[in-house]
């Protein structure tokens, strides 16, 4: 089944489906022209760069490329995910590192290995596509986790403190945040497994279809990742803020003030 070209004409049609939102926030008072602009651009330029490195590693398909690609994902998401939590990347860089890169490698793995089972474990044609999602996901999902479990010991200081001046050990002070922020981090996977076929048709799901595959085999990939983007979430938020909170107190188990960006 051949997949249906957009040409440079349908692509221009395609932007100015983007006045319709741009002219409603327009007529309720936002003026969000040049975020719009701006992020529609970013977009566009990102994607386009993108789409000619994976075209590459399709093309030459050699692990260490393949690795680099991977490598450079995982940094970038390790900083978005400091920043969008609030938190300063000189004192969690490291950690939140090794947490999601366990967490999305080990995950990715065990998938392309043990489940796909490709001819070569490296194929970018599965490692790579398959690794962001996966990441992609774990990345929200960390962001959440970090940013409730520090905002909650803020605003929670006073109960906080009560638990270890009655003898409570820090972790025994902080778990009741710690569940609240993991349960905050993957609900929204656990909601969007539950109501997937029904309310959503997932985007993998979708490319695969538009792509030629037989809808029980676009199925079977769905299901594939969406069980290994809950456990990669799952995993990495439980790493990461584990990590983080023997880094974020000090000796006196009180949260270092200077590891919170200012707001």
């Amino acid at each position: 089944m051949e997949v249906l070209d957009i040409k440079s004409s349908q692509m221009a049609i395609l932007y100015g489906l983007c006045l319709i939102p741009w002219f409603l926030l327009r007529f309720i008072g936002l003026r969000l022209s040049r975020d719009i602009a701006d992020s529609v651009l970013r977009m566009s330029i990102q994607l386009g760069l993108v789409g000619i490195y994976l075209k590459m590693l399709f093309e030459y398909n050699q692990p260490y490329l393949n690795g680099l690609w991977i490598l450079m994902m995982l940094l970038v998401a390790d900083l978005s995910i400091l920043k969008r939590a609030g938190l300063k990347a000189r004192y969690f860089v490291l950690a939140t590192f090794i947490a999601i890169a366990t967490s999305v490698l080990l995950v990715t793995a065990y998938l392309v290995v043990l489940v796909i089972q490709p001819t070569h474990f490296y194929d970018a044609r599965y490692v790579v596509p398959l690794a962001g999602m996966i990441l992609g996901n774990c990345l929200q999902g960390n962001v959440i986790a970090l940013e409730r479990f520090y905002s909650a010991i803020k605003k929670n200081e006073t109960e906080y403190t009560t638990y270890l001046m009655l003898g409570a050990t820090r972790w025994e002070a902080a778990r009741p945040y710690f569940r609240e922020a993991i349960k905050a981090a993957i609900n929204p996977t656990i909601a969007g497994m539950g109501t997937m076929g029904l309310v959503s048709l997932p985007g993998m799901m979708t490319g695969q279809i538009l792509g030629g595959s037989e809808p029980w085999l676009a199925v079977k990939y769905q299901i594939a990742i969406m069980i290994c983007i809950f456990t990669s979430t799952t995993l990495a938020s439980i790493i990461n803020l584990k990590l983080s909170i023997a880094l974020a107190f000090n000796k006196f188990d009180v949260l270092k003030a200077e590891v919170l960006e200012r707001t």
